[in-house]
């Protein structure tokens, strides 16, 4: 399903704080919308020195939702300082959120994270899809529903190539071809682009529940066994380049 980003020049002139990046995540980024999905945007933005020394904090994170043309769109960025922090974690949402190729605002400050960003993964992000994936299948349990069904997938294919590849990709729809995936999974994506919250019971043709589980322990054997062999090392070597960087954007020389 192709997918054109929003313009939002109108938005990050109406931001109270400079945004160094906005790009796409949630379903879009994942590669199953549906045709009623709100859009995730995600993103940095930078608070001046004085709201960072003085005893008046600027916000960490900033959120804004409104509509446009019919469609919700959420925006969540965090300040420069907490976004690096959480780069240094096991996170996976905030370098899919850095790295996400649907970009709706970029600055050169961004494109420079991004060049840091491989050195900010580690072996010990399979916990992170791991720990997703376990919870989306839960959710899947309660509900019955597709979408959680397709996250606990693309949780446990995106930790996989990352372990194999050393690379953050987070298409399932690429990652079920990259990875001989679940050959059911196009025909799922397929049918919650009808609707956010169907259920894998209405669906033609749907897979045998029993046949889902098995695959979905399949995967986080294929998950345990990619983070054994992984060539990431344990911690991440980021932590000087993230410094000049919060540094540089801080206190502009």
């Amino acid at each position: 399903m192709s997918y054109e980003v929003p313009d939002l020049a109108d938005v990050v002139a109406e931001q109270p704080k400079p945004l160094l990046f906005a790009t796409v995540s949630g379903a879009h980024l994942y590669g199953f919308p549906s045709r009623d999905s709100d859009v995730d945007l995600r993103g940095v933005h930078v608070l001046p020195v004085e709201e960072v020394v003085g005893l008046r904090h600027g916000p960490e994170t900033l959120e804004r939702m409104w509509v446009r043309d019919g469609v919700e769109l959420d925006l969540v960025t965090h300040d420069v300082l907490k976004f690096c922090r959480l780069l240094l974690r096991p996170n996976g949402y905030v370098l899919e959120q850095l790295l996400s190729p649907l970009v709706a605002h970029t600055t050169p400050a961004h494109r420079r994270l991004c060049e840091i960003a491989p050195r900010c993964l580690t072996r010990w992000h399979a916990r992170h899809y791991r720990g997703f994936a376990r919870n989306q299948w839960r959710l899947f349990e309660r509900s019955g529903e597709l979408k959680p069904l397709l996250y606990t997938f693309r949780a446990l294919l995106t930790g996989v190539h990352l372990m194999r590849a050393g690379e953050v990709l987070a298409n399932l729809p690429r990652l079920v071809e990259i990875h001989d995936g679940p050959a059911y999974l196009p025909d799922l994506v397929a049918a919650k682009a009808v609707g956010e919250h169907r259920a894998l019971e209405g669906v033609p043709g749907r897979p045998d529940p029993a046949r889902v589980a098995a695959d979905v322990e399949h995967w986080h054997a294929v998950l345990a066994e990619a983070h054994e062999r992984t060539a990431l090392p344990a911690a991440p070597t980021a932590e000087p380049e993230l410094d000049h960087l919060v540094l540089d954007l801080r206190l502009p020389r």
